[in-house]
């Protein structure tokens, strides 16, 4: 049976996507799903061949690994190979194209899960939107946008998730999100994925959110979202535990949106001051026409010389070091590059 109704959360990295995606869990109808990294890591829209039992049986077993034991924190696919089987018994196919597994797989896991609607809340895909209109037209899809200067403060800290009630995630996370962080490749990436998002600003099927938006007025940004998927609003959807924080530590116990999220890298509080003057300076040299696009004011900002040369020294060696310990959640390194940058 084809699936009516699809959602997919997405948006650049620390732009609200999980917090989304939470509340749209809450609703009665909805699932959602880990981060499950299907474009770009476990399927390329480059190839579109069909998959043989064997490999079907495999990348079954590894999505259901990650939704299982989350993206960063999962251990060895093979442990779900006997499932994947089972899983595979069931499809009507024998030999089956990625895109029509992963929405088989999206249906099994929201059915088993006593829901009808699945939202996958992977940030990345919105570098993937072109792929899923085209595989999926019965989607719908949010984008999140956030203040890329708070995106930058957020991407600087993350490292320090696992110290701030992220205390599941492995130490080799922890390591890969402090080398991931630079503020030039930051601060290209919001570029990259805001525009790409805006191509599709006129599509029916895509509405975009900015994050301060959903801090300040959550409640009407909600039913505005309910009315675009065609789902009935509940005020308990907006009950979310206060977790994920890159500047605080978690209060899962704390349920509610805080709206004081947004602007912490202008704060006057020391310790929620995290950017120097020459990582803004990038921030807003890069994304400036942007920024103004999307009602986010650049300010007056003279950068510490000495920091702005050691970014710019840094870069090449950084951005190496990156791709070196992304290289395997890549799937095509040419287009994933491509895509991206």
């Amino acid at each position: 049976m084809k699936l009516k109704k699809m959602l997919f959360v997405v948006g650049n990295s620390r732009s609200g996507t999980t917090m989304m995606g939470r509340i749209l869990g809450n609703h009665t109808d909805v699932f959602t799903f880990e981060e499950l990294h299907f474009f770009g890591q476990l399927w390329s829209p480059a190839t579109s061949a069909l998959l043989d039992s064997n490999e079907t049986e495999e990348l079954a077993a590894r999505l259901l690994c990650i939704q299982r034991e989350g993206y960063r924190t999962h251990g060895h696919h093979q442990q779900y190979l006997d499932e994947a089987r089972e899983f595979c018994e069931g499809l009507s196919e024998k030999h089956i194209k990625p895109p029509g597994l992963f929405s088989t797989f999206l249906r099994y896991e929201t059915l088993r899960n006593g829901k009808t609607i699945p939202c996958d809340q992977t940030p990345r895909n919105v570098f993937y939107i072109d792929a899923i209109l085209k595989y999926y037209p019965q989607a719908k899809i949010i984008n999140m946008v956030r203040d890329p200067r708070d995106v930058l403060q957020s991407q600087k800290r993350k490292w320090k998730r696992r110290f701030l009630g992220g205390t599941d995630l492995p130490m080799m996370e922890t390591i890969r999100d402090w080398i991931n962080y630079h503020p030039i490749t930051i601060s290209r990436i919001w570029n990259t994925a805001v525009t790409v998002a805006d191509g599709y600003a006129d599509n029916v099927n895509l509405t975009t959110i900015y994050f301060e938006q959903l801090l300040t007025d959550a409640e009407s940004t909600i039913k505005g979202i309910c009315d675009f998927v065609g789902i009935d609003f509940s005020p308990s959807m907006l009950d979310v535990p206060q977790v994920g924080s890159s500047v605080s530590t978690d209060k899962p116990k704390q349920i509610g949106i805080n709206p004081n999220r947004a602007g912490n890298w202008g704060s006057e509080n020391i310790q929620l001051k995290i950017l120097n003057s020459s990582e803004i300076y990038i921030n807003q040299r890069l994304n400036s026409k942007l920024m103004k696009k999307h009602n986010y004011i650049p300010v007056s900002i003279r950068p510490n010389l000495l920091r702005l040369l050691s970014s710019f020294i840094s870069f090449p060696f950084k951005i190496l070091l990156a791709f070196l310990f992304n290289l395997d959640r890549i799937k095509n390194i040419r287009e994933t590059l491509k895509r991206r940058l």
